[in-house]
């Protein structure tokens, strides 16, 4: 950010030097209160440079999208102006100039015809591809439906900014990379990361990292602090105009409320949800939207969201096809549920989504148990019941187990275990334990050796330890 500023007030002498200067103090502007009234002067700066650097205006106007992305509802009109100044600049071959025409194409045209250009840029992206993308290299993969894409693009952003020490980089790769993990089922790590991230404290990281906790907080399904959450979202974005903050917050109180079995409550908020339509952010709340309002008798709302989902099953990707089967299921003909949710524990299981093939077997035992199947619906949902419970999300575990007491099975209640060393933990403890130093373990893993430290500390605390030389005997007796 000094950067930025400090290179915006050179004082420049020629035409392009003056209208580099304008791009810089937009992006620096849009970076510290991106959301409402970000967008126009990041336009106003790119529209400059059009004719004297088009690879600068592009990247210029890929910053206006990401401004018009998180201000969302609160600027609905931002988006459209996006893609109209943008439309008519050389396309550029350069990766960002790819992402950026494919969100022109999803603005103008639906997000179906923006599939095969945001699965083109993911498919150029490089080990040294330029950190700049990351946030529409993230949503890419996202919209897409590509989870594994997801974990690959913020694996490498995190590392990267790690091993370079940037932490305005590592500020935002760290939470986009923990709702990765999250939607994989990797709860215990994706906390650990949010961890990390509140404790750097960079400003750019604050907005991603408030939305995938209070994701994960719903999925783990404790209603009070879940909903405490989610309300400092609600505030931030009405406070700060970043409408991306107040659909994330509806989708989630869905998640929420559908784990707990409050079916209208999430019908409510996934309805308030999608009254817009925000990259990534849609597919979800639809999927919620179906649930809600199947299980709360609204066949009309739930048809609606499915129709929805259909658009983005034409992605072709695990995720995308899982969410399209799974909504026919609640949604279609009796006769055909039983394949289509089949199908679409298969489409989730392939793409790694422990989340959702979790929740599809609970969906799927549900359905088995009113239809008087009851020996098949136990299968289902002791695999779902396990599931949920082991990755944390204990309002669905709940669910399953509400659900196996109906088919007359005898089911107790989890009682959560010791502390689980996270695989980087374990990693550490097992690096510490055999002598070696906190910046040689950094330097084998990619982390500074502060951060080494950071993770020692959580390691000492799981393990109930307070040496290093304590390590090897915790780590054996477990």
């Amino acid at each position: 950010m000094p950067d930025l500023l400090a290179a915006a007030e050179l004082g420049p002498l020629d035409p392009l030097q003056q209208a580099n200067a304008g791009r810089l103090r937009a992006k620096a502007s849009a970076m510290t209160n991106s959301g409402f009234g970000a967008v126009q002067p990041l336009l106003d700066a790119a529209g400059r440079l059009r004719d004297l650097d088009p690879a600068a205006a592009r990247e210029t106007y890929l910053a206006a999208f990401g401004a018009a992305i998180w201000a969302g509802r609160h600027d609905a009109g931002g988006l459209r102006r996006a893609a109209e100044a943008a439309r008519g600049l050389p396309p550029g071959d350069e990766t960002a100039g790819v992402f950026l025409r494919a969100l022109v194409a999803w603005t103008m045209d639906g997000p179906a015809a923006a599939f095969p250009l945001l699965a083109r840029a993911l498919r150029a992206l490089t080990d040294d591809e330029d950190l700049a993308v990351l946030w529409p290299a993230a949503n890419a993969a996202v919209e897409l439906g590509d989870l594994q894409a997801w974990l690959d693009i913020t694996d490498r952003a995190v590392r990267f900014a790690r091993t370079t020490g940037t932490l305005s980089i590592l500020s935002t790769a760290l939470p986009y990379r923990a709702a990765s993990l999250g939607y994989a089922g990797r709860f215990s790590e994706a906390w650990d990361l949010l961890a990390e991230a509140a404790a750097i404290e960079e400003p750019a990281g604050v907005a991603t990292r408030m939305v995938t906790t209070a994701l994960i907080s719903a999925y783990r399904g404790r209603e009070r602090p879940a909903l405490e959450l989610i309300e400092a979202m609600e505030r931030d974005g009405e406070q700060r105009g970043l409408g991306r903050l107040t659909a994330m917050a509806a989708c989630a109180r869905a998640v929420l409320h559908n784990g707990l079995g409050n079916y209208s409550l999430a019908m409510e908020a996934a309805l308030r949800g999608a009254e817009y339509q925000d990259l990534v952010v849609h597919h979800w709340t639809c999927s919620e939207l179906v649930e809600a309002a199947t299980r709360a008798g609204d066949p009309a709302v739930a048809a609606r969201a499915r129709e929805r989902l259909a658009d983005w099953g034409r992605a072709g990707t695990p995720w995308a096809l899982g969410a399209q089967a799974a909504a026919d299921a609640l949604t279609g003909a009796p006769e055909q549920a039983e394949d289509r949710y089949r199908e679409a524990v298969d489409h989730f299981a392939r793409g790694g989504l422990g989340v959702f093939e979790a929740r599809t077997r609970l969906l799927l035992g549900e359905w088995l148990r009113r239809q008087n199947r009851r020996a098949q619906a136990r299968t289902e949902l002791r695999t779902a019941h396990q599931a949920a419970a082991e990755m944390g999300m204990e309002a669905f575990a709940e669910r399953a187990r509400r659900e196996l007491l109906a088919t007359g099975e005898t089911v107790r209640k989890r009682t959560p275990g010791p502390p689980v060393l996270t695989p980087q933990e374990a990693q550490i403890a097992r690096l510490a334990a055999t002598g070696h130093p906190n910046a040689e373990i950094g330097a084998q893993l990619f982390l500074s050796p502060r951060t080494v430290e950071w993770h020692l500390r959580k390691v000492f605390t799981k393990l109930g330890v307070s040496s290093r030389r304590e390590i090897a005997g915790a780590i054996s007796d477990r």
